[in-house]
């Protein structure tokens, strides 16, 4: 592999080493503050480890608390990222990639936490968090960031039931809608999906961080700050894909959906996934997840089965029939949530097909994949500091297993296809526009037209 310096036309990737950036105040400031956030949870949590698991859990308590001392200490004073010890499947594959880092930097100096990609570091500070309660059972299984979920999903509850009433509203008359007023409605969904992204927990560092008010009625005067809208691509590549069924219903296969946060931009991702199934656009729909817990607030396997619970069991009428009927979805093979170690490395997604060969297969078979998120977007960009003005099918770097879409507000300080002068004006007017969360994008591409 090229060293950042060396690959042709592509910038280096984004890191700690320049004193003031985003990624410099994100492990400065941020990480150190999760860290510490995550000690406190699994010390409040003693008692509890002591009723379920006597004086083995309170020593475990008390272990996993000292290995993320440990770990905040060396992050604090850039210290050599260390190799992981705990033999999970994915270990092997997590200290290969250290080796791969180091390589890249060369033998001046160790892969440190202020020095290397902001990418893999803060990836690798969430793999040890797991490391440290995964060497201490038996609280291994415990999820540190728990609470902060059900917290957000909880808070949020006055705007789930407008969200679930609008849907069951447009489902009365689902099958009479002609193509204008559906795209009307794929399009408001996408953007509430969109919006949703912004209750996100590592970016508040664990904050609270909830959707109080019903976020339909606020959707025209979010408008100008969505900086890129491809929403009409996407809406012809799923009509492009639609086939004839038995069912007598023409529709797309498959639109797959890679998550980002629990709480209420999960039950926003289900809402728009109930829509396209019931309307027809797409007979399937394939969720995937974090297969541990990760970046505070992203969804595990317990949070999506956990939400769907919740909602059948609200005692609202339209929200526990959304419930069920997600229920159903899942137990007829509808729905389907997966999850795949690669989605927890720190990997570019331009890397997938050679390091996760079987994911990207499975990605191959999808008719639009709808990655949510910043850290997804992260990932689809390489983290690097391209140009403003380069085009997001240039930033994939080769990545396109089927049509995709970024459905993400700005989080961190990289942003690619905008017009030329777009980006310039945005930091006269607001210097803080690629990180507070404050805009977004819905940008497409469709490897099959290019």
């Amino acid at each position: 592999m090229a060293t950042d310096q060396t690959m042709h036309g592509v910038p280096p990737s984004l890191s700690a080493r320049v004193v003031g950036s985003f990624a410099y105040l994100t492990v400065r400031d941020r990480l150190p503050t999760i860290l510490t956030k995550v000690v406190d949870t699994i010390h409040r949590n003693k008692n509890k480890f002591f009723e379920e698991y006597g004086e083995v859990g309170i020593q475990a308590e008390k272990q996993a608390i000292s290995l993320l001392s440990k770990l905040r200490n060396e992050l604090q004073t850039d210290k050599p990222v260390l190799a992981l010890t705990d033999g999970l499947p994915d270990t092997d594959s997590w200290n290969q990639y250290l080796e791969r880092q180091q390589r890249l930097q060369g033998d001046q100096e160790p892969v440190s936490w202020f020095k290397s990609p902001w990418l893999y570091v803060e990836c690798y500070m969430y793999r040890r968090i797991h490391e440290a309660l995964l060497l201490n059972p038996p609280i291994s299984d415990f999820d540190v960031f728990n609470e902060g979920k059900t917290q957000s999903f909880t808070e949020s509850s006055q705007a789930v039931m407008s969200l679930c009433t609008y849907l069951e509203g447009i489902k009365n008359n689902i099958d009479e809608l002609s193509k204008n007023p559906l795209f009307e409605h794929f399009s408001k969904l996408m953007q509430v999906s969109l919006w949703g992204n912004k209750c996100d927990l590592s970016i508040s560092a664990g904050q609270e961080n909830s959707q109080k008010t019903s976020p339909l009625d606020s959707l025209y005067s979010l408008l100008p700050f969505i900086l890129v809208d491809d929403t009409k691509r996407v809406w012809s590549a799923l009509i492009s894909a639609q086939r004839p069924r038995d069912s007598g219903k023409n529709n797309a296969d498959r639109v797959d959906i890679v998550l980002d946060n629990a709480g209420f931009e999960l039950v926003t991702d289900l809402v728009l996934a109930d829509f396209l199934v019931s309307s027809g656009l797409a007979r399937q729909i394939h969720f995937h997840g974090k297969s541990i817990p990760w970046f505070v607030s992203d969804v595990t396997a317990n949070d999506f089965q956990w939400t769907i619970r919740q909602a059948m069991a609200t005692n609202h009428k339209w929200v526990s029939k959304c419930g069920v009927q997600w229920q159903r979805y899942l137990k007829e093979g509808m729905w389907c949530y997966h999850d795949h170690p690669f989605w927890t490395q720190p990997h570019e997604f331009c890397d997938m097909a050679a390091d996760a060969p079987d994911l990207y297969t499975t990605l191959q078979g999808a008719d639009l994949v709808l990655f949510k998120g910043d850290l997804n977007y992260r990932k689809l960009t390489g983290d690097r500091d391209w140009e403003h003005t380069v085009s997001f099918e240039t930033a994939l770097r080769g990545f396109g297993p089927a049509p995709l879409c970024s459905l993400r507000t700005l989080k961190a300080n990289i942003q690619v296809g905008l017009q030329p002068g777009q980006g310039e004006k945005l930091t006269s007017q607001d210097p803080s526009w690629m990180t507070s969360g404050k805009y977004a994008v819905i940008q497409f591409h469709n490897p099959k037209s290019e």
